[in-house]
């Protein structure tokens, strides 16, 4: 059994289906934060699982820094333009031009294990890993570029 306040407060912090928030709070005992341990595990196995769809819709986003000194240019490819159009995805690329302006990499590799810059606790890799989990698609970085003057 779950309690519909935790599954609603649960929902809103993660933008994950109600049917795999309420499986987490019910294998979790309503605990929300086993719940969200829960739900990474299962991204990371849907994630695993989703690698190997072709991503043939991509999109460029762009940072540029207040100072005007660094920006970044960032690839991101998904599966279908319905998930490339959704303001989630957009706000994903803009997170991620953002992380690539912020911390050097020199590899799409590197990248991909650079800690997060809105969380610690996570890697790039996780974040994208959720997004997967959140859209039902495969979501790779492609390429980018970082400047700095």
């Amino acid at each position: 059994m779950y309690d519909i306040i935790k599954l609603k407060q649960l929902r809103e912090e993660t933008g994950i289906s109600f049917s795999m928030c309420k499986k987490a709070l019910e294998e979790s005992k309503n605990n929300i934060v086993e719940a969200k341990k829960l739900m990474n595990k299962w991204g990371i196995a849907k994630a695993q699982d989703k690698a190997d769809r072709n991503t043939g819709n991509s999109i460029i986003f762009s940072y540029v820094h207040h100072n005007k000194k660094v920006a970044s240019l960032i690839q991101l490819a998904c599966e279908t333009d319905f998930v490339s159009g959704n303001k989630e995805f957009q706000a994903l690329g803009a997170e991620l031009a953002m992380q690539v302006a912020s911390i050097p990499a020199e590899s799409n590799e590197e990248f991909l294990k650079q800690e997060y810059i809105r969380d610690s606790s996570k890697t790039i890799d996780d974040f994208i890993k959720e997004a997967v989990l959140k859209f039902g698609e495969n979501i790779k970085v492609v390429k980018f570029i970082r400047w700095s003057v």
